[in-house]
């Protein structure tokens, strides 16, 4: 059916905008954010992570994780990325979806905005994140996708295609490792093809960050996988070491997050980034390698 987008309740928040295209829903919460609090086939489980404690609140003095997927300005900051988004913003619908804008931070001058649209006939979201300097300084900022799931599922993330020796003698490859990150913890499995990581309710933060060219990652939760697809742009400058992709996990969650250049901004400019999200059910565990490169694969490409 055609993509509806209709006012809902959700989670003790009463200004919500639902999209669906009769398959797939997303709920956008009017009240806090801007954050997308859910997705997920109709009618079933959350793909995202949700922190009940912090649903339906809003004005709160401190900033709240809450769950679902959110936008920042990267590099990490320990003031103006916790910047509070507990007021309101505003929803507004558009062709195939809605369009979320949050008022300007008090802190950072930087204005932020979502363009969500919803395919018809296909299990796809595209996510438009508009970054806009609002402020009378150029602010170095990186738009920062960050979509957190729901416990219990692995990142799958490929790895470039291997080059033999002496064929190549440069590195494909750049990651970012944090310094609380231990991949003797178990969650890790560093392989030819991908790289899968666990969420464990066990362990607590681990992160790395890549240059990442292949353009998508996915999270399997169950049957369900959740596909992220994302552009490396060539020649330019990415935070944290040249990262344009990064996940986190600890005990409640597993992030999958990409990021757009780092530039500086101007008064009064913006800078896009935008990912496409696709949903599948009914697919196998991923167990190894060969798993993903049969059932997950195709899906991706």
């Amino acid at each position: 059916m055609p993509v509806q987008v209709e006012s809902t309740k959700y989670g003790g928040w009463q200004n919500n905008l639902r999209v669906t295209n009769g398959v797939i829903d997303l709920v956008v919460t009017g009240e806090v954010g801007p954050r997308v609090i859910r997705l997920g086939f109709a009618g079933e489980r959350n793909l995202f992570k949700e922190f009940p404690d912090q649903l339906g609140g809003k004005g709160e003095t401190k900033w709240m994780v809450r769950g679902g997927h959110r936008f920042w300005a990267s590099p990490e900051d320990p003031i103006v990325t916790y910047e509070l988004d507990n007021e309101p913003v505003a929803l507004r619908r558009i062709a195939g979806g809605l369009r979320a804008v949050q008022p300007v931070g008090p802190l950072s001058g930087l204005q932020k905005t979502m363009n969500i649209r919803m395919a018809d006939k296909r299990n796809v979201v595209c996510v438009e994140h508009v970054l806009t300097n609002r402020s009378r300084k150029t602010v170095a900022a990186a738009p920062w996708a960050l979509s957190v799931m729901a416990p219990g599922g692995m990142a799958i993330i490929p790895l470039p295609e291997k080059t033999p020796h002496p064929k190549r003698l440069t590195h494909n490859q750049q990651w970012s490792i944090w310094s609380y990150t231990d991949f003797a913890d178990g969650r890790w499995t560093i392989g030819s093809r991908y790289v899968f990581f666990r969420q464990n309710p066990r362990r607590g933060p681990g992160k790395i960050g890549m240059l990442h060219r292949e353009g998508w990652v996915a999270y399997q939760l169950g049957e369900y996988v959740f596909v992220k697809q994302f552009d490396y742009i060539e020649g330019a400058n990415y935070p944290d070491g040249g990262m344009n992709f990064e996940t986190f996990s600890n005990q409640d969650m597993l992030e999958v997050e990409s990021l757009g250049p780092l530039v500086a901004l101007k008064p009064g400019r913006s800078i896009r980034h935008t990912e496409c999200w696709q949903l599948f059910k009914g697919v196998r565990p991923i167990r190894t390698e060969a798993d993903a490169d049969k059932h997950i694969r195709p899906l991706a490409e």
